[in-house]
């Protein structure tokens, strides 16, 4: 993530590598000149275009100038000084919005799920809005035996027909199975194409590009938001082998970019909204797993370009109002934020650190074939007749998927439901097949001493389906994480069992004690296959550990999310979320070191061969000169040089700011015609009455664009960049300009220098 002080890396950058820059007095000009502008603001100069980059730099001067106004003003009276206050507050109340909305969906999100999730089996009569679980609470009638049975809840077969365990019964409900999940999904997909396009998919990697500065019109907009959350609960509810953390992310943005609206500190400034989306993304995560100081990790580790340290705190805020509100709707009645929150007590033994590190290496290369499993099937999706009928994909894919998971119990019920299934230690109150354990009247230990217990024959038959959904999932989540309905990742969790006459356990495991904790090595297990598919490390430890509630755990899940990074790293270094943002072309520049030899001459338009660079000059180019120029080019800016023959540097105007300038002054400025001269300088000089009035458009040019030599290594080009965010850079040889090079540019040129595909890149 970038700095907090782009002074300092500026600076630092110009002292490193002898990079040409404006002087401070330029840069003083500068803002002066930016200052001008904001006091006669003209109507959308200064924003951006759909599929083009913010410039950080002008984005944190803007606000520096907005800020330093503010608090002059404080200082005339009081009514100044409270909206200075106001003004300071603003961004707690965002994140205590944010909270409150997020944590508001997560819960009615969870709700939602667990009640049609259940609909696809069965109906309770008391109150059809009851899930299964629900519904059995307020039973009088349930028994211990049968605690997963009423006489509320009803299956369908059971409802139309009367009969239960018949072969007729058994073939009904697997059909109204399918037919419920088809419908689900057939009622997501149809509502994003119509509704919300954008809402489809986790929502991360394009999550990635935004926060690194690129604008998405729509993404995170009310009707994406509206569309995701419906059609999120639609996805998981049809048996889909995918899950919400990935959308709730994305649901939690659209949430901080609503409020961001509310606000004009946010709403006209694209750099501190993105200090808004990462906290929201803090958030997302803090009710998708119920670990807020894991949210807050996960921003900074994994989604966030640009993460001071004020945003550092309202992330943790964030989070903690979005865990709060939905602690207090109690979705699943456990008290707790997520339904498969586990605590475990039993302690680990050191030799079972190799265990732990080869599920590492299994999740590393579960992680890597995935990755090139989903990336070559949503290849294949893009570039075939494929892509062009998401709705049969979506039907076909949830067709199959209900038809094969249905036979086993394992992969029909919900996700979050497997998930705590397999968290959970077996005692005395499990239900579970995986605690079938043999009981021995002639034991002299209690019942519910497990430990020494054989295993019965439901653990051996549950390990066969457990095996079985293991393969399935794998195979099965490479085609659906990408389709055209809101999607996050299932995770795969492996299981362990008590085998403890072996002799590998004989050293450690005491009498009577639990020897291995088998919900230890499911929740290591899942650690493990989600830092093979992300790459995540820190964060994902804390968010496991958040969840389990057990400082104990944390060496095993480090060893198992190193180990997967490990391996999977040896077979590409890119995540899923990175792998498709490759895939879509976004423009993101990634943290990887640019170790090529190259210069910035390599790399800067125009090459040999190339019409010269477009320019603007200082005082000699009409108003039809410029609209000619704009016409005829698509560039986002123009450098403006004192004349063509020095071509020496004076600023840079950007194209969309031109064009908003000339119209209005050819609206509202008289004597402003196609022949008019237009001026870059400070004072317009003194012309005839009889030439046309003269248009200055000084107050529009940055007098202070960021430049680097022709002889400046790419290396570090790539990591001025990275650092300030910038959307292009102009390259002069003792003050006089040679060429530019554009954001685009860099990643065509790393992309080439990694035998890609350059023209890969799509996006401006």
């Amino acid at each position: 993530p970038l700095t907090d002080s782009f002074s300092e890396l500026i600076w630092e950058s110009i002292l490193f590598s002898g990079i040409s820059s404006a002087t401070p007095t330029e840069e003083m000009n500068g803002a002066g000149n930016l200052m001008d502008f904001l006091d006669e603001p003209l109507p959308d100069v200064g924003t951006y275009e759909d599929f083009h980059t913010i410039d950080w730099l002008r984005e944190k001067s803007r606000d520096t100038d907005r800020h330093r106004k503010i608090t002059n003003r404080s200082k005339e009276s009081i009514w100044e000084f409270v909206k200075s206050l106001l003004d300071a507050w603003s961004g707690w109340v965002v994140m205590l919005l944010i909270g409150l909305l997020s944590g508001t969906l997560a819960g009615v999100i969870d709700l939602a799920v667990d009640w049609m999730t259940d609909l696809k089996e069965g109906v309770c009569l008391s109150a059809f809005w009851y899930s299964h679980e629900q519904c059995c609470w307020t039973s009088n009638e349930t028994t211990f035996a049968d605690r997963d049975k009423c006489p509320q809840w009803q299956k369908w077969a059971e409802l139309m027909t009367g009969h239960t365990e018949s072969a007729g019964a058994y073939v009904l409900n697997y059909f109204l199975y399918v037919l419920w999940a088809l419908f689900f999904s057939f009622l997501a997909v149809s509502l994003v194409r119509v509704f919300a396009p954008y809402a489809c998919g986790s929502g991360i990697p394009e999550i990635k590009t935004i926060l690194s500065g690129f604008i998405i019109r729509g993404y995170l907009g009310k009707w994406t938001l509206l569309i995701k959350t419906v059609t999120l609960v639609l996805a998981v509810s049809s048996g889909l082998s995918l899950g919400k953390e990935g959308p709730l992310v994305h649901v939690a943005c659209c949430c901080g970019n609503l409020f961001c609206s509310l606000f004009s500190k946010y709403s006209k400034n694209e750099g501190k909204r993105r200090e808004v989306l990462s906290a929201a993304a803090a958030a997302g995560v803090s009710v998708a797993f119920g670990a807020p100081i894991g949210g807050v990790l996960f921003s900074l580790e994994e989604v966030s370009y640009y993460f001071p340290l004020k945003t550092l705190w309202r992330s943790f805020f964030a989070a903690l109002v979005a865990a709060f509100t939905l602690r207090s709707i109690n979705p699943f009645g456990n008290n707790r934020l997520v339904l498969f929150y586990v605590e475990y007590h039993t302690p680990w033994y050191m030799a079972e650190l190799v265990p732990f590190i080869l599920l590492g290496v299994f999740g590393g290369l579960w992680g890597t074939l995935f990755i090139r499993g989903n990336i070559a099937w949503c290849r294949r999706r893009k570039t075939t007749q494929l892509g062009k009928y998401p709705v049969l994909e979506v039907i076909v894919v949830t067709g199959i998927t209900a038809i094969l998971a249905f036979p086993n119990p394992y992969t029909r019920r919900s996700t979050s439901e497997l998930i705590s299934e397999l968290f959970n230690d077996c005692g005395a109150l499990e239900s579970s097949q995986l605690c079938d354990y043999i009981n021995n009247p002639n034991m002299s230990r209690p019942e519910d001493d497990i430990p020494d217990r054989p295993a019965g024959p439901g653990v051996y038959m549950a390990l066969w389906q457990l095996a079985l959904a293991l393969i399935f999932k794998i195979v099965i989540t490479i085609f659906t994480f990408g389709m055209k309905i809101p999607s996050g990742l299932f995770i795969p969790s492996m299981m362990a069992y008590h085998h403890h006459d072996w002799i590998i356990f004989k050293n450690w495991c005491r009498p009577g004690a639990d020897c291995v904790t088998p919900g230890l090595y499911a929740m290591v297990g899942a650690a493990a296959c989600l830092g093979g598919v992300t790459r995540m490390t820190v964060s994902l430890v804390v968010i496991m550990f958040e969840l389990t509630g057990g400082l104990e755990y944390i060496v095993p899940l480090m060893a198992a999310a190193v180990t997967s990074k490990w391996v999977a790293d040896a077979f590409g270094k890119e995540g899923i979320y990175e792998a498709h943002i490759r895939l879509n072309g976004y423009p993101y520049l990634d943290q990887d070191e640019f170790t090529h030899r190259t210069l910035a001459t390599d790399v800067m338009r125009p090459r040999r061969n190339e019409p010269p660079l477009s320019v603007l000059t200082q005082d000699s180019t009409t108003v039809e000169d410029v609209e000619t120029l704009i016409k005829e080019t698509d560039y986002n800016g123009f450098p403006v040089v004192v004349s063509r023959e020095s071509e020496r540097l004076i600023g840079f105007v950007q194209r969309r700011d031109l064009i908003l300038a000339i119209k209005n002054a050819r609206q509202k400025q008289d004597g402003v015609v196609s022949n008019s001269v237009v001026y870059f300088t400070e004072d317009a000089p003194q012309l005839p009455a009889s030439n046309p009035q003269p248009l200055k458009l000084r107050r529009i040019l940055n007098l202070s664009p960021f430049t680097v030599t022709d002889h400046t290594p790419m290396e570090t080009v790539v990591d001025i960049f990275r650092k300030l965010g910038l959307r292009q850079c102009l390259v002069t040889r003792s003050g006089r300009l040679l060429g530019i090079i554009t954001k685009k540019d860099v990643l065509r040129h790393m992309a080439q220098m990694m035998n890609q595909d350059p023209e890969s890149i799509m996006f401006n």
